[in-house]
């Protein structure tokens, strides 16, 4: 019963522990809260012969230009390399979510809320009472880190283990989103590179999630990401060897002509070290020339799996608006404001609801 079911989720959100909780206690079979419907792990279809692109940042600037263009236009997934991101900054990033997520409950729970307001929350799963499955991660979230707001210091606000810490990855991303637009400017034909970060609004706010999937007794039955699309400008993905990220490409050919849709892995740290993928925003922004791809995380019996994700978002009142190129042809979503935007579905019908 559904009255049963919500019970469950209040008792298990109560103890504050997370996931990481269960693990814990010596849980060897995950409680019904986390089971999915079987459909929620199709289509079954894992292709092994489809490559996410790699972008080299290091390359001629045409060259780099042309390889984001294909990339975000195609898959809407890359990997990044020579980016210019310290090793250090990264694994002391992966290294401080992890020591978060690995202390104690009581040293955690100050934390733990469902108040989207407070720039530094830790719970598991934000949605767990509107989807009413859980998904098998903790996280702690971190609005713009880097910058503290009036009256404030965001060191204060953050768990020990990520002072210091957070905010310097934070401050990281910022310089590689800016150069990452105009990358993305460049490659849509816009007047000028920083057309998406002045006009777009792309870089008014950078939220980071610190990801923790402990590994899993059960992954048959639940899953540490379901399948979504990001409402976000982009998203930047710090992961570590781990793996589990997958893609859906959806138009792949068949031997007959035909199409299919199968899941594609996301290699796990190899040649390079940061993902990047699109988000519902900027296929809106980009008219359709961008895509917002479905992805999800699948859960494994080993772990723990940590990965930091920030998501360079629009401020509430931003309008965004399709912004129509030679060859682009007339707008194909009405405009929205972001906080609009956020009500919407979610997934791709948060785009298609949009559409004129």
């Amino acid at each position: 019963m559904a009255s049963d079911r919500l019970s469950a989720l209040r008792a298990f959100d109560d103890t504050k522990a997370g996931v990481k909780g269960l693990v814990d206690a010596g849980a060897t079979a995950i409680p019904a809260i986390f089971h999915h419907p079987p459909d929620a792990f199709a289509p079954s279809t894992l292709a092994t012969d489809v490559a996410v692109p790699v972008v080299d940042l290091s390359c001629e600037r045409s060259d780099v230009v042309g390889a984001v263009r294909a990339a975000a236009e195609t898959v809407g997934f890359f990997l990044l390399a020579n980016h210019g991101v310290p090793e250090a900054a990264m694994s002391g990033m992966l290294a401080a979510v992890r020591r978060f997520n690995e202390e104690p409950a009581e040293a955690k729970a100050p934390y733990y809320t469902r108040d989207a307001a407070r720039r530094v929350r830790y719970s598991c799963n934000a949605d767990l009472f509107q989807t009413l499955v859980g998904k098998w991660r903790d996280t702690v979230y971190m609005d713009d880190a880097d910058r503290p707001a009036a009256g404030e210091e965001t060191e204060e606000l953050l768990p020990p283990a990520l002072r210091g810490v957070a905010p310097e990855y934070t401050g990281q991303m910022r310089r590689l989103g800016r150069g990452l637009f105009e990358l993305l400017s460049e490659a849509l034909g816009l007047p000028r590179p920083a057309y998406l970060e002045e006009e777009a609004g792309c870089m008014a706010a950078l939220s980071v999630a610190g990801h923790y999937y402990p590994a899993c007794p059960e992954p048959h039955l639940t899953m540490g990401t379901v399948p979504h699309s990001d409402p976000s400008f982009l998203t930047v993905l710090l992961q570590d060897g781990v793996g589990g990220l997958q893609v859906l490409v959806d138009d792949l050919l068949e031997d007959d002509g035909g199409k299919r849709a199968a899941w594609v892995d996301v290699p796990a740290m190899g040649e390079a070290s940061l993902v990047v993928n699109v988000g519902d925003f900027l296929q809106l922004v980009s008219n359709d020339r961008f895509k917002s791809p479905v992805h999800r995380v699948a859960s494994k019996t080993v772990g723990p799996r940590v990965s930091v994700a920030c998501f360079f978002r629009a401020s509430g009142a931003t309008v965004c608006a399709p912004v129509v190129v030679d060859g682009s042809g007339p707008p194909r979503y009405r405009s929205i404001k972001a906080e609009e935007m956020l009500c919407v579905s979610k997934t791709q019908t948060r785009l298609n609801n949009l559409r004129l």
